[in-house]
């Protein structure tokens, strides 16, 4: 019964930490148009907290670009 707990518990884990706290890059950002979508969405509702982080940074160079056609740059925020 103690292993069976552990294992559930091993295999739920995982789901916790995941594509949140993932940081994308430019070209990950303008290669998907709904992940870029949804991350700008979600950093111009709550700009105070979330501006200055990484994938908001990335986000906003990433639609920078795709509006204006630039192409890619490999210097993003990391």
């Amino acid at each position: 019964m103690k292993h069976l707990l552990l294992g559930i518990v091993m295999l739920t884990l995982p789901g916790c930490f995941g594509e949140e706290d993932r940081i994308y890059t430019v070209d990950e950002l303008i290669d998907d148009e709904v992940l870029l979508a949804k991350i700008t969405s979600e950093c111009r509702n709550n700009p105070g907290a979330l501006r200055q982080t990484p994938n908001c940074q990335n986000a906003e160079a990433a639609d920078w670009r795709v509006r204006l056609h630039l192409p890619r740059n490999r210097q993003e925020a990391e």
